[in-house]
């Protein structure tokens, strides 16, 4: 890669690392929903200006459902209920895990040996992490939690069928079909009088945090790594994404205190190796199909 592409690979891993804060810190002001509505909303700005990618209805709305809506809004209400931010960053990069076994059972694309090696790594890191389960967060929290690496793993898979189109335009409308069912969830959970205080009461923190999330860390950092996965393999950029556990862990350290007892940081540190193993693995074979 150019040293110039590292540096955007390096920045994007930081953005979304210091994006977990940024929840953290808007999750005083906002409800999970509307938190989450508000992120896609500024995000899908950009459909005012591009067309909707030649992409169905129905996979559209697939997609944006789970690489977005899912994976998001799970992660806001499992932080809202006292998942600590730094162990939530490494939890949502388990996606690895359920990518890689979603693919073997759907597509048929056997994981390598080192695949399967790392499966088994992150998985004994994430039977740690269930160990400290119960002492600073509920197990309910947690089952919230992990709706976000699974939903993510589906998102991934679904990507895969929106072939030849703009990777800006189309998260651009995968945001704007998230924000509108996520508006509409919002008015119901919340109600429209406490959505609009939280709105119209919004601090200038709030109005940052928000800017920050729905504008740089998911519209221009998704938009900045969809170019890097199109003009390299995912070999060379997907790795990167390693950093953003570590970013996100260090950053609500100096932010919020967070500590992790050794279990825990035994196990966080073994789900990133795993995930490590099998980012950095070869490809995995794909069986022949049966017609």
């Amino acid at each position: 890669m150019k040293p110039a592409d590292v540096c955007i690979a390096v920045l994007v891993a930081v953005i979304w690392g210091l994006a977990f804060v940024a929840s953290r810190v808007a999750l005083n002001e906002f409800s999970p929903e509307l938190m989450t509505t508000l992120r896609f909303a500024i995000a899908a700005v950009p459909c005012l200006f591009v067309r909707r990618p030649d992409v169905s209805w129905p996979l559209l709305i697939a997609i944006s459902f789970t690489l977005f809506l899912g994976q998001f809004l799970a992660q806001s209400i499992a932080i809202a209920q006292g998942v600590p931010v730094g162990l939530t960053s490494v939890i949502v990069q388990s996606q690895a895990l359920f990518t890689i076994g979603f693919a073997a059972l759907l597509f048929a694309e056997l994981p390598t040996r080192m695949q399967t090696i790392g499966i088994a790594i992150a998985t004994v890191g994430l039977l740690m992490i269930c160990g400290t389960v119960g002492y600073d967060f509920s197990v309910g929290a947690f089952a919230v939690l992990m709706i976000s690496p699974v939903s993510f793993a589906v998102g991934n898979l679904l990507l895969r069928r929106a072939q030849d189109v703009r990777m800006f335009d189309l998260f651009a409308w995968l945001c704007l079909t998230a924000a509108v069912p996520l508006f509409a969830l919002t008015l119901v959970s919340n109600g429209p009088q406490p959505t609009w205080h939280a709105l119209t009461q919004m601090s200038l923190t709030g109005l940052v945090c928000m800017l920050g999330l729905g504008g740089i860390s998911t519209s221009i950092a998704y938009w900045l790594w969809g170019r890097l996965l199109r003009d390299y393999t995912a070999a060379q950029v997907v790795p990167f994404a390693l950093l953003v556990p570590f970013v996100g862990s260090a950053a609500s350290s100096v932010a919020f205190g967070e500590t992790f007892g050794p279990l825990r940081l035994a196990g966080m540190v073994t789900v990133v190796g795993g995930i490590a193993v099998m980012l950095l693995s070869k490809r995995a074979k794909t069986l022949p199909k049966i017609a």
